[in-house]
């Protein structure tokens, strides 16, 4: 089976390629490199055995066009993006030039090279924009949705109401129109938070990494100024961990018949939801320390809560969450102390 993963060096996307060239499969990684630790992530993949590298931007349409025609991949793993909702609001035209012409063009140069190809792509759950008109009950620690105990399934309606949303939304929807006019096999993961290792967490992307640096930063330095969070800590988010996203993404690739032209809310559910502050609870109790941080305002279009509820997914290519939040954040700790963090 021939693989080509765009976005490859990035955090999702060198977990799925090392999990394709552990596998024997021949894969093909494209990556621009600009994000941090992309490079890290493109030399750890090199320890992992033989793969080709294509150094290409997915503006280029060309460039993309040569890779896919000349490849010609069996499935492709869609995760070349921009990521963060604070870069789509200070730099909206590199936003849309990234996600929507760079997804564009992926999706032409499959229709005309490689028609058959399986595309699994990256969206997010802020397709459903803010999710402001829903109702929900304020706790001592959380948010909570009073109408969605099990979380939202994907009769949710979509709401592009951010540039970061437009964005991923315009591709999200282009690939499942590819699917109805064009007859291509694409599939649409509509992403909750996911964490793990490889993951180079900034303040604006990666929220679990960020946190847990800030917590290790603050064993390691008693005393040190507290940290920023938006809003009042009590928005909640259902957190996957890295490992059951790879697998997701196989298991929906060997099930490309019944997926096909669906898109699938993806995360770790109910049972591995986590507010900011459950989860500073936590790594006071896993590391011994005691976090001090300061409230800012909310950031613009958050969602109160997001929490996927993913039973079509397990219906349709038998997957389901198994690492739970503790072990999961255990282990990002670990990697990350290993890191230097």
């Amino acid at each position: 089976m021939r693989y080509l993963i765009t976005g490859g060096c990035g955090f999702l996307g060198c977990n799925l390629a090392h999990e394709a060239i552990r596998r024997g499969e021949s894969v093909t990684v494209i990556d621009n490199l600009s994000r941090v630790g992309a490079a890290d992530n493109l030399t750890w993949l090199r320890t992992a055995g033989d793969f080709r590298f294509a150094h290409v931007d997915m503006r280029c349409a060309d460039d993309v066009s040569r890779v896919i025609a000349a490849e010609q991949p069996d499935r492709i793993f869609h995760l070349a993006g921009q990521v963060a909702m604070t870069t789509s609001l200070s730099a909206p035209r590199h936003d849309f030039e990234v996600n929507v012409v760079g997804g564009h063009n992926l999706l032409e140069a499959v229709r005309r090279h490689a028609h058959e190809a399986t595309i699994i792509y990256s969206s997010t759950n802020k397709v459903y924009g803010d999710l402001e008109s829903l109702r929900y009950e304020e706790q001592p620690k959380r948010y909570s949705a009073i109408d969605f105990p099990r979380g939202f399934d994907e009769s949710l309606p979509l709401h592009f109401c951010s540039p970061y949303g437009c964005s991923k939304g315009s591709v999200d929807q282009y690939m499942l129109d590819y699917a109805r006019m064009f007859g291509l096999n694409t599939i649409v993961f509509r992403h909750s938070s996911v964490f793990g290792v490889r993951q180079f967490s900034t303040f604006d992307q990666g929220w679990i990494g960020w946190f847990v640096k800030q917590a290790l930063r603050a064993r390691s330095e008693p005393g040190v100024e507290p940290f920023t969070i938006s809003g009042n800590g009590k928005q909640v988010r259902d957190v996957l961990f890295v490992d059951d996203l790879v697998r997701c993404y196989f298991a929906a690739a060997d099930h490309v018949e019944a997926a096909r032209g669906k898109p699938f809310n993806i995360g770790g559910g109910i049972r591995n939801s986590l507010s900011l502050l459950e989860l500073f609870e936590l790594l006071e109790q896993e590391l011994g320390v005691k976090l001090s941080f300061q409230c800012l305002p909310w950031r613009q279009s958050d969602q109160k809560v997001f929490v996927a509820d993913t039973s079509l997914a397990e219906s349709t290519f038998g997957w389901r969450p198994s690492t739970g939040t503790l072990d999961g954040v255990g282990r990002m700790i670990t990697w990350m102390e290993h890191q230097g963090a």
